[in-house]
């Protein structure tokens, strides 16, 4: 791709050249501060670090942070407007809005002139160059939350291209960007569907075991129909008990539960949501099983390498005979119990709330296959073969996802200030294709709850 014919290079944007003819002004000169309240009617909005500005019934993932009941001091966000979180903008957390309805009341919302198009502002305010000057500009310790102001915001420069090339760059990027992510949207259907040969491959084998032409019996459960006929099929409190160990003092490693298992939280940087106090938290050691109950939808269940306490609203239990009991081959089975929404099937509460647990009873009477012990380490070892190599597509499949996002990235940053000249590029007829990535300021990959309930 060709370049401009003559740059400049601009001082207040790092000494970077761009363009010769684009205009370099300060944000105040083209925005100006809003805030409007009391505007219950209209649409909720969230932002978000990877799309920006979009409708909050728009995703459904899990959120560290609730919604406020009392909407009257949302603000008002219009098409075109502006919106950064003030805390979060260091990261990139801003957007220009598609949408009319209302945001958090923490958030800086901005009305923008018509110098700049809403598109293209929108590529250009989340491209890296724009969010170094948030970063430099925002104040705080540490590297969770820095707040930025908007006396600060207002001096930071803002690159304007003539209004045919705005849009001229918007068309480019609109096309190409749709490329990538109708790409990466491939990959995530493969790993999609290798998931789910991973959760057969469990299945499979914990429910069938592998030995072929095996006699089978018929079992009366909600979610298997027949085990080998050698098997046992017990209740979970049969070869399991529920433990209650309160540690009774802080000092202790936390242990949190992840999609990737168990692992002790770094509490020196704050990571995840933190619990004020840690005196009511229960043991949890090696061989132990901890699981979250509360959340049957999206939680996960985790096998224990430490020694440490763990959130007291986590249920922990361990094996009450570790001679009949391959911790893993049960790993592998209770995990199934949310792979395939078993145990969202046995839960209890408000699901609308976000209180959907499983009531120790319900755990206690989980139906389980039992296999004879030597036939369970057989069944764990082919597990980890076979998915193993499905882990192995996945991976490759990820790297790839990676390899794009970061040449969309850099593609966005190179056009959107003039690196590369894009004004005489035809775009052909093509099918939009969104960005559908999920990672938003709003989640987190493990969510501590507060009420403590069987």
């Amino acid at each position: 791709m060709k370049q401009y014919d003559e740059y400049t290079v601009a001082a207040p944007l790092w000494n970077k050249q761009f363009p010769a003819h684009w205009d370099i002004v300060p944000l105040c000169s083209i925005a100006k501060e809003k805030s409007i309240c009391n505007c219950i009617d209209l649409e909720l909005l969230s932002l978000y670090l990877d799309s920006g500005v979009v409708p909050f019934s728009n995703r459904t993932e899990k959120r560290t942070n609730t919604t406020s009941k009392d909407l009257s001091k949302y603000q008002r966000v219009d098409v075109g407007d502006f919106v950064l979180n003030n805390q979060q903008a260091w990261r990139g957390s801003v957007g220009v809005s598609k949408y009319t309805g209302i945001i958090s009341p923490a958030y800086i919302v901005l009305s923008m002139s018509s110098q700049l198009s809403s598109a293209y502002a929108n590529y250009l305010f989340r491209n890296p160059v724009m969010v170094a000057q948030y970063f430099v500009l925002s104040k705080g310790v540490g590297s969770i939350q820095r707040n930025l102001y908007w006396q600060d915001l207002k001096r930071i420069s803002v690159l304007i291209p003539p209004r045919e090339e705005q849009d001229q760059i918007v068309r480019y990027l609109d096309w190409q960007v749709s490329r990538i992510n109708h790409l990466i949207h491939g990959y995530q259907k493969q790993i999609k569907l290798l998931e789910e040969r991973k959760i057969a491959v469990i299945n499979n084998a914990v429910t069938h075991g592998i030995q072929p032409n095996v006699k089978m019996q018929s079992v009366k459960s909600n979610w298997v129909n027949e085990i080998p006929a050698h098997w046992e099929f017990n209740k979970t409190k049969q070869h399991f008990k529920i433990q209650k160990r309160i540690a009774g003092e802080e000092g202790y490693d936390v242990i949190s539960i992840t999609q990737q298992g168990l692992k002790i939280k770094d509490i020196s940087t704050n990571e995840g949501q933190m619990a004020a106090n840690y005196s009511k938290y229960q043991f949890v050691y090696p061989g132990d099983f901890a699981m979250n109950h509360m959340d049957l939808l999206t939680g996960y269940i985790g096998l224990s390498e430490y020694s440490g306490v763990t959130s007291p609203d986590y249920r922990v239990f361990s094996a009450k005979d570790v001679n009949r009991t391959n911790l893993m081959y049960f790993l592998y089975v209770f995990q199934l119990g949310y792979k395939r929404k078993i145990f969202y099937g046995l839960g209890r509460g408000a699901a609308n709330k976000g209180r959907w647990r499983m009531p120790a009873v319900n755990f206690e009477n989980y139906d389980i296959p039992v296999p004879p012990i030597e036939e369970q380490v057989e069944i764990v070892e082919y597990i980890k073969r076979e998915t193993d190599t499905i882990d192995l597509f996945k991976q490759k499949a990820e790297q790839q996802i990676s390899l794009l996002r970061e040449y969309r990235t850099r593609l966005i940053s190179d056009v959107v200030t003039g690196q590369v000249d894009v004004r005489d590029v035809e775009i052909p007829d093509y099918t939009p294709e969104d960005n559908t990535d999920a990672e938003t300021d709003d989640v987190s990959d493990s969510e501590e709850v507060t009420d403590n309930a069987e």
